[in-house]
């Protein structure tokens, strides 16, 4: 049932002003990418408006939105569903993800500021006490915060543009695996300060790359011994 399906407090608050039906699709795409509500689960329309506080109507109007947007599966006769990722889905987008995030670093290193930096330093400062508290919530969002910083840093508009295009399918696919990341991931992005802070371009990109790319194995390898 979808009531003992969502940890208590994980439901977002609907933010006013707004169409409704927008703010029920934004609080149950937050819920989806935080994994609130997991791959393959049930997505009952009475259900979810009761969570919401909302009628019916916005919630199949959020649910159409999303099957179009491959985040959730309606199927005749049986109802919605959150979507199930498949292998080679995650695998293309991580590698899209790798693309444009190498570059980005590669940018930064050109072009940021010493106040940049020091945002960079700070959230991973951040990141590093969540991981140390074990809130993997907060690490992940914290995680995607420290990206968006480096591509903010880049002052590419279209890189940045495209990067917040799969901006959440990453989270979504980051979810799973930020325990198993764990403390790792923030040493390799202190790593990357350090080349970004040194403008060292050939630097940042492997290292962003290289960083990347043990996400993409670790999502492949989760639940593995």
């Amino acid at each position: 049932m979808l009531s003992a399906g969502l940890p208590q407090g994980a439901v977002p608050k609907l933010e006013r002003p707004g169409p409704l039906r927008d703010r029920v699709y934004e609080a149950l795409l937050e819920l989806i990418t935080t994994r609130a509500l997991q791959p393959g689960q049930h997505l009952v329309e009475s259900e979810l408006a009761g969570h919401l506080g909302v009628s019916r109507q916005p919630v199949r109007e959020a649910l159409q939105r999303l099957n179009t947007e491959g985040w959730v599966d309606l199927r005749p006769a049986q109802g919605a569903f959150v979507h199930e990722p498949t292998e080679e889905e995650a695998d293309q987008l991580l590698t899209v993800r790798t693309l444009l995030e190498a570059e980005a670093a590669r940018l930064a290193a050109a072009n940021a500021s010493s106040v940049g930096v020091a945002a960079l330093e700070e959230l991973c400062e951040e990141g590093e006490r969540a991981v140390a508290a074990e809130d993997v919530d907060a690490a992940v969002a914290c995680n995607a915060r420290f990206h968006g910083k480096v591509m903010e840093l880049a002052g590419n508009a279209v890189l940045a543009e495209l990067a917040a295009q799969v901006d959440r399918r990453v989270r979504w696919y980051y979810t799973p695996v930020a325990r198993q990341r764990g403390r790792q991931s923030w040493i390799e992005h202190r790593g990357l300060i350090a080349a970004i802070t040194g403008r060292d371009e050939q630097a940042a990109t492997r290292l962003m790359r290289e960083h990347t790319e043990h996400t993409r194995r670790s999502y492949h390898e989760r639940g593995e011994s």
